[in-house]
């Protein structure tokens, strides 16, 4: 097999190989979270008991576009000198299903505790400055005139809606 055949066989396989591992991870990416399984089986065994189920859920936090710089009128430095920066992600979720003796009667064999990975979005704090010079004046000769320096941080931004759910039931 000649050395450029080799080159093309290898390229092409490699374009494959990392085909494959990107479709592999895309619905890790598009769920925006990663589950945690929590294993207890060989606790359960060695104790000889039923334990509670124990999972989560991690989110994977993912930047956004900031806005840029914007030109105002009677300004020499643009608003948002230093923009905020978006970024998305969740609070991270968990899970707990313990066995429940039946104290509360027959019907309940668990309890249960979720809180499911809510969305979050935060803004990074940014910076507006304003230079001690006005833009040319034509009244003082085409001249800048004198004012007080102007500088501002936009408040950083949190925003989420978390919840639980607490259920009992039959079965575990």
């Amino acid at each position: 097999m000649k050395s450029t055949t080799r080159g093309t066989l290898a390229a092409v396989l490699t374009g494959v190989a990392a085909a494959v591992g990107a479709a592999a991870a895309t619905p890790a990416a598009a769920i925006g979270t990663v589950p945690v399984p929590v294993p207890v089986e060989g606790a359960e065994q060695s104790l000889g008991m039923e334990l509670p189920e124990l999972g989560g859920e991690i989110p994977l936090p993912t930047a956004g576009r900031p806005d840029g710089p914007r030109y105002v009128e009677g300004r020499l430095i643009p608003e948002h000198a230093l923009p905020q920066l978006p970024v998305t992600g969740g609070l991270p979720g968990a899970g707990l299903r313990a066995p429940l003796p039946h104290v509360l009667g027959d019907q309940f064999d668990h309890v249960g505790l979720s809180t499911s990975a809510s969305d979050l979005r935060t803004l990074a704090p940014g910076l507006n400055l304003d230079a001690p010079l006005t833009p040319p004046n034509p009244q003082n000769a085409g001249l800048p005139d004198l004012t007080l320096p102007e500088a501002g941080v936009p408040v950083p931004v949190l925003q989420t809606v978390p919840g639980a759910n607490l259920d009992l039931g039959p079965g575990l």
